[in-house]
């Protein structure tokens, strides 16, 4: 089984062949796709008066701070309107799919951060209370199977409840790491704006886990999340995490034969 992240920069602005590629992998693979969204989150909260604030962690990673208004927003965003417009795109292409969130069927519980360590204005680290952010905590893949085991795409949006049964907002990288370790999964693969990990002006065509660990510190807003994402699935017993742009032609296709994308696996 292969889980595909689709990321919200490229959903409305995917290469025209990504959808009958999938269709193709799809007819001889089980797939499951995770997707993401945050700049619609972000456009409908401003149409909302909400306004959105972004921290960033003392390991440089970028999120959206979530607080209760925020979290229903993105909620209402991620597992209704994108999720559909999504299932809309494959149903239009003759593949049978069926749109749910980390919600349905208990399929991601996480835990609400009580307090989150961030970088203030002056690089300072300080702590703030956690919102209705969550760190996944386990998967349930029981409904995942029962549609993927008939014949249906399954296409997930990265919401999760808490043990409180809370919504919260949890990242769509690192989502998908999780799904594809809960289901078992052998591959995860990102599509994103870039053909991969840019560094020295060069795509990266492969790291090993190590490496990746050790050069997420050092890597720009935005991509240092997929990266940690692949090393996360990776030690969960996913074999290979592949990072690559959905913008090519036959993405998912190019990525599986490692064609200008970035493959990180354990060795």
């Amino acid at each position: 089984m292969i889980v595909v992240k689709l990321g919200g920069s490229i959903i409305h602005d995917l290469n025209p062949s990504t959808i009958p590629d999938i269709k193709n992998v799809f007819a001889r693979e089980k797939l499951v796709l995770v997707h993401g969204g945050g700049k619609e989150v972000t456009d409908t909260a401003f149409k909302l008066g909400k306004e959105q604030n972004f921290v960033i962690s003392p390991g440089g990673v970028k999120s959206r701070y979530t607080d209760k208004e925020t979290a229903e927003i993105y909620t209402m965003v991620m597992a209704g309107k994108i999720n559909k417009v999504i299932v809309k795109m494959f149903l239009e292409q003759g593949i049978k799919a069926v749109g749910i969130s980390g919600i349905d069927g208990g399929l991601m519980r996480a835990s609400r951060k009580k307090r989150l360590l961030i970088l203030n204005d002056k690089g300072r680290k300080m702590a703030i209370e956690g919102g209705f952010t969550g760190k996944i905590s386990g998967v349930d893949p029981l409904l995942l199977n029962i549609i993927a085991n008939n014949g249906f795409l399954p296409i997930v949006s990265p919401v999760a409840f808490s043990d409180e049964f809370d919504f919260l907002n949890v990242d769509g990288d690192r989502a998908a790491a999780n799904i594809a370790a809960g289901i078992g999964a052998n591959k995860v693969i990102f599509l994103t704006n870039v053909e991969g990990l840019i560094l020295d002006h060069s795509i990266v065509s492969h790291m090993s886990l190590a490496e990746a660990k050790a050069i997420i510190p050092s890597i720009g807003f935005g991509m240092e999340k997929k990266v940690l994402a692949c090393t996360e699935a990776l030690e969960m017993g996913v074999e290979e995490a592949i990072i690559g742009s959905g913008k090519v032609a036959a993405p998912v296709s190019a990525a599986l034969n490692h064609l200008n994308c970035t493959v990180i696996s354990k060795t």
